[in-house]
């Protein structure tokens, strides 16, 4: 199924049912009087969250959804049904605007969380209403209102402990696979990754935590080269950013100006991402000497003055993998205990 983190529906909630006009009518009840019921009110609009969707795919072809309108009220006075609520499943980590006015609604970021978008408009009201003992024989009734209408803009922004990022071809992907049983397209060409992927962890015990990896960066994609920051936005929600390096690029950059590269993306995109916790992950350790691996990173940390932790890891062989993952775990649980 194709990946789309963004569709624009339209919304029509149900309009409610009209009032009725009646006067009894029986053969030895003479001047019945009105007895005309009520309209039903119209069906909502309901946005659910469920974590068993992780895509707007859905949305590609229907943009449209409308609740039932209310019945109208009847003789003897019945009250008319209310419309059936319409409710939209969307997946966990959807934001929802109003699409003319960019205003946020609501951020559906937990599994069955729901929102009520449109309302239904409310039902008529029957001649019933209106006797008094001035007025024995009302003609008036009022017609049901109209349920909202409006349009909305989807935005998902995918719900993971931990984020992926880097250069095209440092192996986010790789890693992802081997830490997790996702089978993201593993490729020796720049762009495999089209669309974000996600990964869980297991660190036994029942103990784990939810990676996503994006698509990579170029420099220069905070103005729209290459994939640009489209997918950026799904790291927002994560809480540790693992900076994937290649360590033996064969394009002849040094790690250090990899690092830079992406550093000046994220302040480019979201400051506020660009400060977020973010350890350095340096992989591809199996292509060189142990020694020579070790001096890069030595070197790269220094240039930087990185102070915060690191790995030197390979991604095909799983050397280093299991220590990271297991203090990724740790990191997490720390700050949980902390929040």
């Amino acid at each position: 199924m194709k990946f789309v983190d963004e569709a624009v529906i339209a919304l029509q909630a149900g309009n409610g049912g009209s009032g009725c006009l009646s006067f009894l009518r029986e053969k030895f009840v003479p001047k019945g009087g009105p007895d005309g019921g009520d309209g039903g009110r119209g069906g909502d609009v309901v946005l659910r969250a469920t974590s068993d969707l992780n895509t707007l795919a859905d949305f590609r072809y229907t943009r449209k959804f409308s609740a039932e309108n209310g019945s109208g009220g009847a003789g003897r006075n019945r009250t008319g049904a209310a419309g059936k609520d319409c409710v939209i499943l969307v997946p966990a980590g959807t934001l929802v605007f109003a699409e003319h006015t960019d205003e946020l609604l609501v951020d559906l970021d937990k599994d069955g969380k729901e929102f009520t978008v449109a309302v239904g408009g409310r039902g008529g009201v029957g001649n019933a209403r209106f006797k008094s003992s001035v007025n024995q024989a009302p003609r008036r009734t009022i017609p049901g209102g109209e349920g909202d209408r409006l349009s909305v803009r989807l935005e998902l922004q995918v719900l993971a402990d931990v984020g992926l990022l880097g250069l095209p071809n440092a192996g986010k992907s790789t890693i992802l696979s081997r830490i997790s049983a996702a089978r993201p397209k593993i490729a020796d060409y720049p762009f495999t990754t089209l669309y974000p992927h996600l990964g869980v962890v297991d660190v036994g015990q029942g103990a784990g935590f939810v990676v996503a990896d994006i698509p990579g960066l170029i420099e220069g994609a905070a103005d729209g080269a290459g994939l640009g920051v489209q997918f950026l936005r799904h790291l927002s929600r994560t809480r540790l950013l693992l900076h994937v390096v290649d360590i033996n690029d064969i394009s002849g950059d040094s790690p250090q100006l990899a690092i830079e590269t992406i550093v000046r993306e994220l302040q480019g995109f979201n400051p506020a991402l660009a400060e977020r916790d973010r350890w350095l992950v340096f992989n591809k350790a199996d292509t060189l000497e142990t020694s020579h691996a070790a001096k890069i990173v030595e070197e790269t940390c220094a240039g930087l003055n990185w102070s915060h932790p690191w790995f030197l890891i390979s991604a095909v062989s799983g050397q280093g993998c299991d220590e990271m993952c297991q203090k990724i775990w740790h990191k997490l649980d720390d700050d949980r205990a902390e929040s």
